[in-house]
């Protein structure tokens, strides 16, 4: 019965630390883009989803009514976690990638093997242009992904308007519609120069790999020469393309089409500490994160690449391309020799040292769309970091508010140190007890103490708690130890009346005792204090009855574990015991010299010899330990 009590008290204890952990994080969520990804107790993704608000998105399933499915879902989570995107497009790709990745239970949508569209440069004598779903190896030029079939068709459309490539899938005998539009040079009735061809294409690609701009400032070129020549259907043709570019041509970075296996490094420092993020592309998709916090202690980039190295050397499974951002000496625009995914002498140096240990291609890119994924994972570096700091600083903020006002429930000026006392001897057995110590709502672990019952035979937890505080507190004054503000002990008008008898009637200490009440599911209850005790009023879903709850839950945790580490080492001295030829005295004689249990039940006939045990009795005892271990 008492393991399923205190099974089930870590469970109710873990659900309550979930809930906590729940809302501190809610608490921190950005106003931003991105995904969420919802976890059950075993940390298994169960959800995945994508947000155009982290914040509001998130916080709304923890908040108001819900559908049954939705219902089911928000009782199995207990943590979360999220991934910044920079815009609502994104967010939706990777949300496709992540649910393809991990296949979610509770997600429905996305999770076949529908493809995002791209569009498509053929590679024909007289090529074309086309959306399609599928990527082949067919020396076709692929661009995308797009977030779905609309805007890749009204890109196409806007190119098809710009540069008059054919448009039939096989030529006709003489010039259709489009040629008369100007949107297509028919080489079904001219001879196109394979130059004409590989402008065009040279400009498309550049076009759809983000260099619009470029053909923005011909297109305003072109539009205010028409104005001047009077000529304004031709001129709102060039404006209506401009908007349409402004329109459709919202860049993202989540997938790329080489479909190349990356892993994108970013990394932020405050404190002394730092945050790297690892994202993982896999065949051009974003489909994972890694995000670890440590200390540091040289130089930010240093460390980094340290990590870096130390990172590749504990993970032999190398992906095709390194991306790294740029050292910190970097300036913008600077010239540098060589390829322009390069930084500086420094960056240089680096990416030669990598690629020759590694064997694998190493960039630092400066511009272009991998430089957007590695600012993204330092930009998903720095909000890790910023939550790391803001938890803290809520946790220290609570914990000490908590203890603050628990001073005011019980009339006291400050409760900074609270030392807890919880006695355990099931069965009657092994009586012992523990102490643990929360300095400003904090446990203190360095402090905690165990304590075997040397006077007290049986169960009387009165005694008990007499003589284990009379033992901690006659040590108190005897080494001018610092005193607790408030000692708790577990139970009600007996235990608080035993303490205080031993604190002031024999030591001269007056230190207000409380005790905690447990109900009849063993859960904290009510707070007592006061010589005769009295019921405190401490509201239960209060932050300074939560801190009394995790204190209680702590010293009670370190009491069992305690007890049950005594009962075993008692168990096998029994066994000793029983062994016709040892006493009282052998068996503190045997422990003294082999120092353990196990060492005994290690040693060979010989080794007991100095002991004056003969070979027939120590051949006992090694049979007799031998059987209690098997």
């Amino acid at each position: 019965m008492d393991h399923q009590q205190t099974d089930r008290k870590q469970a109710e204890q873990q659900l309550a630390e979930s809930k906590e952990t729940i809302r501190n994080k809610l608490a921190l969520l950005p106003d931003q883009s991105g995904c969420y990804l919802m976890k059950n107790s075993e940390g298994v993704i169960i959800y995945v989803g994508k947000a155009k608000v982290l914040k509001n998105r998130v916080r709304s399933y923890f908040n108001g009514s819900h559908n049954g499915k939705t219902q089911r879902l928000v009782s199995e989570i207990r943590d979360f976690e999220f991934i910044v995107t920079s815009s609502n497009m994104e967010a939706l790709i990777l949300e496709c990638n992540l649910i393809k990745q991990y296949h979610p239970r509770y997600n429905v949508l996305l999770k076949d093997d529908k493809t995002f569209p791209y569009i498509k440069i053929t590679n024909e004598k007289h090529p074309k242009l086309e959306v399609t779903r599928r990527i082949i190896k067919d020396k076709g030029k692929y661009f995308g992904p797009y977030p779905n079939a609309y805007a890749a068709q009204q890109t196409k459309k806007l190119l098809d308007r710009l540069y008059p490539l054919r448009k039939c899938k096989t030529l006709p005998d003489k010039v259709c519609l489009y040629y008369h539009l100007g949107q297509c040079i028919a080489p079904c009735e001219f001879d196109v120069q394979q130059s004409e061809y590989d402008r065009m294409i040279q400009e498309i690609s550049r076009f759809l790999n983000g260099g619009q701009d470029v053909v923005k400032i011909e297109l305003q070129r072109k539009m205010e020469e028409a104005a001047e020549k009077l000529e304004f259907e031709r001129a709102k043709e060039f404006r209506d393309q401009l908007v349409a570019i402004d329109a459709v041509m919202e860049k993202q970075k989540i997938t790329m089409q080489d479909a190349l296996d990356r892993d994108i490094f970013g990394f932020a420092v405050d404190k002394g500490w730092m945050c790297v993020q690892i994202l993982y592309m896999r065949q051009g998709k974003l489909i994972e994160r890694h995000g670890t916090t440590f200390p540091y202690y040289g130089e930010a980039y240093d460390d980094f690449m340290t990590f870096v190295t130390q990172y590749y050397s504990d993970n032999p499974a190398l992906p095709k391309q390194i991306l790294l951002p740029l050292p910190p000496e970097h300036l913008p625009g600077e010239t540098l020799e060589g390829s322009d995914e390069a930084a500086s002498t420094h960056a240089d140096d680096v990416i030669a040292s990598l690629h020759n240990w590694l064997k694998v291609k190493v960039l630092m890119p400066q511009r272009g769309r991998k430089s957007e994924v590695v600012t993204m994972a330092t930009d998903n570096a720095k909000v890790m970091l910023d939550e790391k700091f803001r938890l803290i600083e809520r946790d220290e903020e609570r914990s000490v508010k908590a203890s603050e006002s628990l001073a005011g429930w019980l009339g006291l000026e400050e409760v900074r140190r609270i030392e807890a006392f919880d006695n355990s001897n099931i069965q009657g057995t092994n009586p012992v007890s523990a102490m643990v110590v929360f300095t400003d709502g904090k446990p203190d672990r360095k402090e905690y103490r165990k304590y075997k019952v040397k006077t007290v035979i049986g169960p009387d937890d009165y005694e008990t708690m007499r003589e284990v505080i009379r033992r901690r507190y006659e040590r108190v004054l005897k080494e001018e130890l610092a005193a607790p503000d408030l000692i708790v002990v577990d139970g009600g008008k007996g235990q608080i009346s035993a303490a205080l008898d031993v604190l002031e009637n024999e030591l001269g200490l007056f230190i207000p005792v409380c005790g905690l009440v447990k109900d009849a599911k063993h859960k904290t209850a009510q707070l007592m204090t006061g010589d005769p005790a009295e019921i405190v009023p401490l509201p239960r879903d209060s932050q300074e009855f939560y801190l009394l709850q995790r204190i209680q839950d702590e010293v009670h945790r370190f009491a069992i574990t305690f007890h049950r580490e005594q009962r075993g080492k008692s168990m096998v001295e029994s066994k000793l015991d029983s062994i016709p030829g040892i006493g009282e005295k052998r068996r503190k004689l045997l422990l003294k010299h082999f120092g353990s249990i196990k060492k005994i039940k290690e040693a060979s006939v010989e080794d007991f010899r100095p002991l004056s045990i003969g070979e027939k009795l120590a051949s006992q005892i090694i049979a007799a330990l031998g059987e209690e271990s098997s």
